[in-house]
């Protein structure tokens, strides 16, 4: 049964008019025959319209729920005119919403950044939100009852009222409702609460203050960010000694990196797999040695380069960060020299920047043990001691170089002999310092091996007469050392 509205010119108004065709067809064949149809002067009939009225009212419609049209008994009063208007308004709203919705999903796609037409769709307040049919996936936002209120600004003019009831711009309970809803603006990562919502009123000074502290906080957080992306942290390389050892593995020097096997004061060591450079073997295992980007765990290390002839030149012209390339350089340098006098030491593959990529002291993945940790017999730390002590005495006469930094936790056990590591810090005797350094490193030595039970194991005095050659007087500490300050008997040697 459809529910037809008649042309209501010519006709008396609030009339209904109501026509029904009902036609039935067979499942088994045969159709039955159409009803005859109506003239326009049937259709018109009033007597026509009154008989259909007592027919319908006789027996109830069935409501049809997927239908769109009205049906008898679920037809709303229709006798206005008004409300048939706003009936036909509100459907064609829907329609032009639901067109406006699909237009808007094949704008946006996937993408992650959309545009929204909400603006331009049909809101009505009489619209029956019952209706499952017209759900949508969106929310007016714009009438939100929720939401709090913005505090009333002041007028053009700058103040309202007259005489004993004028408020200006000043008023103390206007500006704290403005800085109130001022604090909207502060960073998504500052909580402001719901300042509205409890009606709080902030002083220019209360206010003031806190958006100085924001932006001492961004400001704060930002710089912690910058320190954290290029810094290298312990165990953790930042993104551009990532991408250098991306690049490394990509262009087949490297095969795998594998981890972090030893981590100090200035590096961090990495394990990897090598594989060849410029179509010459890489050593099945190497090792990478980042140099650690920031300054702040090893303030000093510009004590050992800049007094240095080979680098001083070049270290006052450069910044503090690219020290630790020339870092890195200098410990390829010392090492390439060692390796020329056959001392136990890496053997160099590579240098990127501050990645130094050097032969791996161990096998099968796990390192050769510090002389600290390795459990060495009486005769083999015997050995020890005096391999380390000719060490010494051809790294000072023969490569003209001070470790600057020996001591047990720089020299492995490995094959039955000593190797000696981490000499980027190494100076030459010649150097202001380099004298106290080996004087050091004698102390360090000693103290070592006599508490380990070497009876052959010199004292630090005695240990650095036998080193250099030098025949200084024993006396004590400090006069030892102001005679090695003053001691300047040894000329520069140029490699």
């Amino acid at each position: 049964k459809r529910h037809l509205e008649p042309n209501t010119k010519n006709l008396k108004p609030n009339k209904k008019r109501m026509c029904v065709c009902v036609c039935f067809q067979s499942p088994w064949g045969s159709v039955a025959p159409a009803a005859p149809p109506c003239s326009l002067t049937d259709v018109m009939s009033e007597q026509l319209a009154r008989q259909l009225d007592e027919e319908n009212s006789a027996f109830p419609a069935i409501a049809d729920p997927t239908s769109d049209l009205l049906l008898v008994d679920d037809a709303p009063d229709t006798t206005s005119d008004l409300m048939l208007a706003q009936m036909l308004q509100m459907q064609f709203d829907r329609e032009f919403d639901n067109q406006l919705r699909r237009e808007e999903k094949k704008f946006n796609g996937d993408s992650k950044v959309s545009i929204s037409f909400e603006n331009y769709r049909k809101v009505h307040p009489y619209e029956d939100s019952d209706s499952s049919e017209d759900e949508v996936d969106w929310q007016d936002t714009r009438h939100d009852p929720y939401r709090a209120e913005k505090p009333q600004t002041t007028p053009r003019k700058g103040f309202t009222g007259k005489g004993k009831n004028i408020t200006t711009k000043h008023d103390e309970v206007t500006c704290g409702r403005k800085n109130t809803a001022r604090m909207d603006n502060f960073a998504p990562e500052i909580h402001v609460g719901d300042g509205l919502g409890m009606d709080l009123k902030l002083s220019n000074q209360v206010f003031n203050s806190l958006k100085q502290h924001c932006y001492s906080e961004q400001r704060r957080s930002a710089r912690l960010h910058e320190k954290k992306e290029h810094s290298t942290a312990e165990q953790a390389v930042d993104p551009r000694t990532r991408l250098l050892m991306y690049k490394m593995v990509n262009a087949g020097v490297l095969e795998n990196i594998n981890g972090c096997i030893s981590t100090g004061k200035e590096s961090v060591v990495f394990h990897a797999d090598g594989g060849s450079l410029d179509e010459q073997p890489v050593p099945e295992e190497v090792v990478l040695k980042v140099f650690k980007t920031t300054l702040n765990e090893f303030k000093n290390r510009d004590r050992y380069i800049k007094d240095d002839y080979r680098f001083i030149d070049r270290f006052s012209k450069l910044n503090p960060r690219k020290v630790i390339r020339l870092w890195a350089e200098k410990e390829m340098h010392n090492l390439s020299r060692m390796k020329k006098a056959e001392i136990p030491c890496p053997e160099v593959v590579l240098l990127k920047k501050h990645i130094l990529v050097m032969s791996f002291i161990g096998k099968d993945h796990v390192p050769a043990p510090k002389l600290k940790d390795a459990m060495l017999s009486s005769e083999d730390m015997k050995t020890a001691y005096h391999q380390v002590l000719h060490l010494m005495q051809q790294l000072y006469q023969e490569c003209h170089l001070v470790h600057a930094d020996l001591s047990e936790y720089n020299i492995l056990w490995h094959q039955g002999k000593v190797w000696l590591i981490d000499v980027s810090q190494s100076v030459e005797p010649t150097h202001p310092h380099g004298l106290e350094f080996l004087f050091r490193d004698c102390r360090n030595v000693s103290t070592f091996f006599q508490k380990r039970g070497v009876s052959e194991a010199l004292n630090m005095y005695d240990l650095f007469n036998t080193v250099t050659g030098l025949n200084i007087p024993v006396g004590a500490e400090d006069e030892f050392i102001a005679e090695v300050t003053r001691s300047h008997l040894i000329k520069p040697r140029l490699y």
